[in-house]
Protein backbone atom coordinates (compact mmCIF):
# COMPACT_ATOMS: atom_id res chain seq x y z
CA UNK A 1 0.00 0.00 0.00
CA UNK A 2 1.19 3.53 -0.81
CA UNK A 3 1.99 5.66 1.85
CA UNK A 4 0.23 8.90 2.20
CA UNK A 5 4.29 10.72 2.41
CA UNK A 6 5.25 8.80 -0.76
CA UNK A 7 2.19 10.33 -2.56
CA UNK A 8 3.05 14.08 -1.30
CA UNK A 9 6.67 13.30 -2.19
CA UNK A 10 5.65 12.75 -5.90
CA UNK A 11 3.45 15.93 -5.30
CA UNK A 12 5.91 17.63 -4.59
CA UNK A 13 8.39 16.36 -7.22
CA UNK A 14 5.34 17.65 -9.60
CA UNK A 15 5.78 20.57 -8.22
CA UNK A 16 9.56 21.23 -8.89
CA UNK A 17 8.75 19.54 -12.42
CA UNK A 18 6.46 22.51 -13.04
CA UNK A 19 8.45 24.85 -11.69
CA UNK A 20 12.15 24.08 -13.62
CA UNK A 21 10.10 23.90 -16.81
CA UNK A 22 7.97 27.65 -15.92
CA UNK A 23 11.71 28.85 -14.99
CA UNK A 24 13.26 27.36 -18.08
CA UNK A 25 10.70 29.47 -20.07
CA UNK A 26 11.16 32.88 -18.26
CA UNK A 27 14.83 32.59 -18.81
CA UNK A 28 14.18 32.10 -22.25
CA UNK A 29 11.38 34.89 -22.78
CA UNK A 30 13.80 37.28 -20.17
CA UNK A 31 10.76 37.92 -18.16
CA UNK A 32 10.03 37.31 -14.26
CA UNK A 33 6.96 34.73 -13.53
CA UNK A 34 5.16 37.50 -12.00
CA UNK A 35 4.74 38.83 -15.41
CA UNK A 36 4.35 35.74 -17.09
CA UNK A 37 1.44 35.52 -14.93
CA UNK A 38 0.01 38.89 -16.23
CA UNK A 39 0.67 38.06 -19.62
CA UNK A 40 -1.27 34.67 -19.17
CA UNK A 41 -4.19 37.02 -17.90
CA UNK A 42 -4.37 39.14 -20.71
CA UNK A 43 -4.28 36.54 -23.23
CA UNK A 44 -7.40 35.09 -21.29
CA UNK A 45 -9.08 38.57 -20.90
CA UNK A 46 -7.81 40.62 -23.45
CA UNK A 47 -7.06 44.52 -22.91
CA UNK A 48 -7.78 44.96 -19.52
CA UNK A 49 -7.66 47.93 -16.84
CA UNK A 50 -4.66 47.68 -14.12
CA UNK A 51 -7.52 47.58 -11.26
CA UNK A 52 -9.16 44.47 -12.97
CA UNK A 53 -5.38 42.52 -13.47
CA UNK A 54 -4.99 43.55 -9.89
CA UNK A 55 -8.09 41.63 -9.21
CA UNK A 56 -7.36 38.51 -11.40
CA UNK A 57 -4.02 38.76 -9.96
CA UNK A 58 -4.77 38.83 -6.82
CA UNK A 59 -2.26 41.77 -5.81
CA UNK A 60 -2.42 45.12 -4.75
CA UNK A 61 -3.12 48.02 -7.68
CA UNK A 62 0.89 49.28 -7.15
CA UNK A 63 2.06 46.11 -7.90
CA UNK A 64 0.29 45.94 -11.21
CA UNK A 65 1.75 49.16 -11.77
CA UNK A 66 5.35 47.90 -11.17
CA UNK A 67 4.49 45.14 -13.45
CA UNK A 68 3.26 46.90 -16.17
CA UNK A 69 5.85 49.54 -16.20
CA UNK A 70 8.50 46.37 -16.50
CA UNK A 71 6.31 44.90 -19.46
CA UNK A 72 6.11 48.28 -21.10
CA UNK A 73 9.54 49.06 -21.14
CA UNK A 74 10.37 44.99 -22.47
CA UNK A 75 8.22 45.98 -25.35
CA UNK A 76 5.27 43.28 -24.56
CA UNK A 77 2.51 45.88 -23.39
CA UNK A 78 0.81 49.45 -23.84
CA UNK A 79 -1.00 51.47 -22.13
CA UNK A 80 -3.73 53.42 -24.33
CA UNK A 81 -6.54 55.19 -23.48
CA UNK A 82 -9.88 53.20 -22.49
CA UNK A 83 -12.84 53.98 -25.00
CA UNK A 84 -15.29 53.86 -22.71
CA UNK A 85 -13.74 55.96 -19.33
CA UNK A 86 -11.69 59.04 -19.64
CA UNK A 87 -10.01 58.12 -16.35
CA UNK A 88 -8.75 54.59 -17.14
CA UNK A 89 -6.30 53.25 -19.54
CA UNK A 90 -6.53 49.87 -20.75
CA UNK A 91 -2.99 47.70 -20.51
CA UNK A 92 -3.07 46.15 -24.22
CA UNK A 93 -0.12 43.36 -25.57
CA UNK A 94 1.76 44.88 -28.41
CA UNK A 95 2.92 42.14 -31.09
CA UNK A 96 5.59 40.97 -29.31
CA UNK A 97 3.44 40.92 -25.90
CA UNK A 98 0.69 38.86 -28.00
CA UNK A 99 3.51 36.49 -29.87
CA UNK A 100 4.94 36.12 -25.92
CA UNK A 101 1.36 35.01 -24.90
CA UNK A 102 1.06 32.74 -28.02
CA UNK A 103 4.40 31.26 -27.03
CA UNK A 104 2.33 30.50 -23.28
CA UNK A 105 -0.28 29.61 -24.90
CA UNK A 106 0.96 26.72 -27.70
CA UNK A 107 3.50 25.69 -25.05
CA UNK A 108 0.90 24.91 -22.43
CA UNK A 109 -1.12 22.90 -24.80
CA UNK A 110 1.74 21.42 -26.17
CA UNK A 111 2.61 20.22 -22.37
CA UNK A 112 -0.62 19.10 -22.04
CA UNK A 113 -0.56 16.77 -24.99
CA UNK A 114 2.57 15.21 -24.37
CA UNK A 115 1.56 14.77 -20.60
CA UNK A 116 -1.71 13.25 -20.92
CA UNK A 117 -2.67 13.08 -24.63
CA UNK A 118 -2.46 8.82 -24.12
CA UNK A 119 -4.23 8.84 -20.96
CA UNK A 120 -7.51 7.27 -21.33
CA UNK A 121 -10.34 9.65 -20.83
CA UNK A 122 -11.64 7.76 -17.57
CA UNK A 123 -8.22 7.70 -15.75
CA UNK A 124 -7.47 11.22 -16.95
CA UNK A 125 -11.24 12.10 -15.35
CA UNK A 126 -10.20 10.41 -12.19
CA UNK A 127 -7.04 12.11 -11.60
CA UNK A 128 -8.53 15.46 -12.22
CA UNK A 129 -11.04 15.00 -10.01
CA UNK A 130 -8.39 13.29 -7.11
CA UNK A 131 -6.55 16.37 -8.08
CA UNK A 132 -9.08 18.91 -7.94
CA UNK A 133 -10.30 17.54 -4.32
CA UNK A 134 -6.22 17.44 -3.40
CA UNK A 135 -6.19 21.26 -4.54
CA UNK A 136 -9.28 22.28 -2.42
CA UNK A 137 -7.96 20.55 0.44
CA UNK A 138 -4.37 22.36 0.43
CA UNK A 139 -5.75 25.69 -0.25
CA UNK A 140 -8.48 24.93 3.10
CA UNK A 141 -5.45 23.91 5.12
CA UNK A 142 -3.47 26.98 3.62
CA UNK A 143 -6.12 29.34 4.47
CA UNK A 144 -6.44 27.92 8.37
CA UNK A 145 -2.41 28.55 8.81
CA UNK A 146 -3.21 32.15 7.74
CA UNK A 147 -6.14 32.30 10.03
CA UNK A 148 -4.04 31.09 13.02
Amino acid sequence: MTETTEVLDRVLLLAHLVQADMARFEREEGLTSARVHLLWVLGSTGPSTQQALAHALEVTPRNVTGLVDGLVASGHVTREAHPGDRRATLVTPTPLGAATIEGLTSSHADLARRLFGDVPPARLAVFAEVLDGTTQRFARLMDQVQES
